[in-house]
């Protein structure tokens, strides 16, 4: 597999039924699921270095579990129950991040910086998020 190449490009190679998912309109989990692909690249990228054989396993746990939780927390129907989740996505964005920064050393900090932006920007979304989910609660029908 290789680099997914920039957003925009990776974008228009996803498959219409991924983007048929209502959970596609949350830009968080589209650059959540992008890194996650980007990630699968650095990890074999990392796996000729034994001392880093710990470090890209983290790494690609982190990534996977920042999608997991935003696509878990998106199918929650209260808004607590939801703003857990994204507070899990975003403890394991800022985990990835650190990550990044262990594996730049291989990955070079270029490539290491330009991926910490992409979590910075997940970090973003999330920590608008999380507020207004707190306070969104079900309504039920009264019938």
């Amino acid at each position: 597999m290789t680099s997914p190449g920039s957003f925009e490009e990776w974008l228009e190679a996803v498959v219409s039924s991924d983007k048929s998912d209502p959970l596609w309109r949350m830009s968080a989990y589209r650059f959540s699921i992008y890194a996650l692909e980007w990630g699968w690249t650095d990890l074999r990228a990392l796996q000729p270095f034994r001392t880093m054989h710990a470090v890209g396993d983290q790494l690609y746990r982190a990534l996977g579990s920042v999608a997991a939780n935003i696509a878990e927390g998106y199918s929650r129907s209260s808004g607590p129950d939801r703003a857990r989740l994204f507070e899990y996505a975003l403890g394991f964005a800022r985990e990835a991040r650190v990550w990044y920064r262990a594996a730049a050393p291989v990955l070079t900090w270029s490539v290491a910086r330009q991926r910490i932006e992409t979590l910075n920007r997940i970090s973003r979304i999330l920590l608008s998020a999380i507020p207004t989910e707190r306070q969104r609660r079900v309504i039920r029908d009264s019938k």
